[in-house]
């Protein structure tokens, strides 16, 4: 049986890039979901200040089995057994809360907490985190990542999110970068699917250094 962390695991390895899809729609969550994992993306965040969240959460994980579904902006622990009843697997939160981790660790869920500092960072590993968030990434340049990279062991995944583009991404990951969470460069409230779709195809050739100006 494949478990939440084997599919993180495999994410990290083939494209770890987390969609982060603030302001999604019930109704549009299958359309863009369909449309980010045929174009390889396998981690999906729906944050929890969305409409509905639970609704499209929900979906999702029925529509996409192979996809790592969950919610951002998780901020309590109540949130996130809230979360695993809908069947998202994945927990991203802006901070890191103690008891927010423990409780994903409980339930088996991938915890990604916000952290910003080495304190922060290694305080969320010491509570069982499975990856670090470095948020927000517009005050964590490369050279950020980089010193962290440098106390940080490497088999931690470090997710840069806030700010990443296209034009930077190869920065991040040169720094050190495990790979990176994308919000509104990927996706934006009423953003049709096609369009998701081609802007997710430049992250990723911006990820494998295959993008062309």
């Amino acid at each position: 049986m494949t478990t939440p962390h084997d599919k993180f695991s495999a994410a990290v390895q083939a494209l770890p890039l987390v969609a982060i899809l603030r302001g999604l729609q019930p109704d549009e969550a299958l359309p863009v979901g369909q449309a980010l994992l045929g174009t390889g993306w396998s981690l999906i965040e729906v944050p929890l200040n969305s409409p509905q969240p639970l609704a499209s959460i929900e979906a999702l994980t029925v529509a996409l089995p192979d996809a790592l579904i969950g919610a951002g902006t998780v901020l309590t622990a109540q949130a996130v057994r809230e979360v695993h009843a809908a069947g998202g697997r994945l927990i991203v939160a802006p901070n890191f809360d103690a008891d927010v981790v423990r409780e994903a660790v409980r339930l088996g869920l991938v915890c990604l907490p916000g952290v910003l500092t080495p304190s922060e960072a290694f305080a969320a590993l010491g509570a069982g985190a499975d990856g670090l968030k470095l948020f927000p990434a517009e005050m964590t340049p490369p050279g950020v990542v980089k010193a962290l990279r440098a106390v940080i062991d490497a088999s931690v995944a470090l997710l840069p999110v806030g700010g990443i583009t296209v034009d930077n991404l190869a920065a991040f990951k040169a720094a050190g970068a495990s790979g990176a969470g994308i919000g509104s460069s990927l996706y934006r409230p009423g953003d049709a699917a096609p369009g998701v779709a081609e802007r997710a195809r430049r992250f990723l050739d911006a990820w494998r250094g295959t993008r062309t100006v």
